[in-house]
């Protein structure tokens, strides 16, 4: 490797400002994510949004159906919805009708990806049973793409969503490349054959410095030039500062996410059980859907927090900010992260937050400058760091501004997806480019031929 240090994804720390050609052909892309649109994971949709306004041609797939109902769903998602390919709704039919086109034009490309489809499953039957599925479904994608004219499909997460991306690109002259965000990827590396996938894909984009540094962990060094810092953002013009209450009525506390052990919401609430009989005035708003929603309204009624907390369920983003709106603060104890969009959310309203001292939550956090962080699972420390808020309404001000500052600075949604489209022109390209002039972002390591 070159002696030079690496910071921030860029050598030396420093990202070159090039320009970019104005070739006049869009990049086309096909983008595959499991469930598409899902009510959380909105900055996917807005990444497609601001890469097709960039003259990429996106068309998105989708493993499984949306994840709410066409009624509960923005303008803008049931646009997309309307405009996605879902491969689940091919059912037995077109399955057959997939699979009979490659075998009779391609046998011997069908098998090559059938063998290794059954390779990835290994010995395991359920995963040897689940890579015959992830095969099945990998025909119809690929063979989609093939009748557009498509040659490069990207996948979001390192789910089985890219286990069947990677098998496509195994069974079609098809190019592959994901964004990882973590951290639930790194638990089961091998299950979900990470290692295979840094392998076959052409690059990947790592939403943070965290996420960059387990597909090292994953991977061998003369892999690592494929690794590309792609940081999410959000709107902050969209996400504006909400009015500040130096001495509200009641303390609203607000918490946004699926409702699973990883986002710590049990801690939370104990922490809000501590804080009720020196602060009957506080309010928790919890967010969200997920299948601990029983055993938290367990929680909640054996604790007597009934007139403190309201499960609130699932929110689409066309009312989420209404609920930024009335929050004095807003609190993620989570377990395991990556870079939290609703954090940057929270943050670019000057909402005050709390979260935790883990994976890449520290990237976006700096405690005592743009927030507070607290140990995962130490629900006295949460407590303390709500206290603290509470008490000091002249820190929760200057964490606030801080907060949208630094999201200004580092996690803005059209400046983050240049970044990304620079990645995307610069990886899979060749004449097929943007017309646009966008700052272009070197990757920190230079590519080197794979070893056999």
């Amino acid at each position: 490797m070159a002696a030079s240090v690496y910071q921030n994804g860029h050598a030396n720390g420093v990202a070159p400002n090039k320009v970019a050609e104005r070739p006049r052909d869009p990049i086309r892309i096909a983008y595959l994510v499991s469930t598409y649109p899902a009510v959380s994971h909105t900055f996917i949709l807005r990444e497609v949004q601001r890469l097709r306004a960039a003259n990429f041609e996106i068309r998105t797939a989708s493993i499984n159906p949306p994840d709410c109902a066409a009624s509960g769903m923005t303008v803008e998602e049931q646009g997309e919805a309307d405009a996605t390919f879902y491969i689940k709704r091919e059912g037995i039919r077109g399955a057959i009708r997939a699979h009979s086109a490659v075998l009779v034009n391609s046998p011997s490309s069908y098998l090559k990806g059938l063998w290794f489809a059954l390779k990835l499953g290994g010995a395991d039957p359920r995963r040897l049973v689940l890579a015959v599925f992830y095969f099945v479904e990998a025909v119809i994608l690929g063979h989609w793409m093939r009748s557009r004219g498509l040659r490069h499909l990207h996948v979001h997460f390192a789910n089985a969503a890219s286990s069947v991306g990677l098998i496509v690109s195994r069974t079609f002259p098809i190019e592959f490349s994901l964004t990882v965000h973590g951290p639930d990827e790194f638990y089961d590396a091998s299950g979900l054959r990470l290692a295979e996938k840094i392998a076959g894909a052409s690059f990947a984009c790592c939403v943070g410095q965290f996420a960059r540094s387990q597909l090292m962990r994953l991977s061998p060094q003369f892999e690592w030039g494929k690794f590309e810092i792609g940081p999410l953002g959000v709107d902050p013009q969209l996400f504006l500062p909400r009015p500040f209450r130096s001495s509200p009525h009641q303390f609203e506390i607000l918490c946004v996410g699926r409702l699973v052990p990883g986002k710590g919401q049990y801690i939370l609430l104990a922490a809000i059980n501590r804080l009720i009989k020196s602060y009957p005035n506080v309010r928790l708003r919890l967010v969200g859907a997920g299948p601990d929603r029983d055993g938290l309204a367990l929680m909640i009624n054996r604790n007597g927090l009934g007139q403190y907390v309201t499960l609130e369920g699932s929110i689409n983003q066309d009312r989420i900010r209404d609920y930024y709106r009335q929050a004095d603060i807003f609190v993620l104890a989570s377990f395991a992260e990556g870079v939290p969009v609703v954090l940057m959310e929270a943050m670019a309203m000057e909402i005050p937050c709390i979260s935790t001292f883990v994976a890449g939550i520290p990237e976006l956090i700096r405690s005592d400058i743009d927030g507070i962080l607290v140990p995962p699972s130490d629900d006295l420390a949460l407590a303390a760091a709500i206290q603290r808020l509470i008490d000091d309404h002249a820190l929760r001000r200057r964490l606030g501004a801080a907060g949208r500052l630094r999201v200004i600075e580092k996690y803005d949604l059209d400046r983050n997806v240049a970044q990304l489209a620079q990645i995307f022109t610069r990886r899979i390209g060749g004449h097929r480019r943007p017309r646009q002039s966008l700052p272009c972002f070197e990757s920190p390591f230079p590519e080197q031929a794979s070893r056999s």
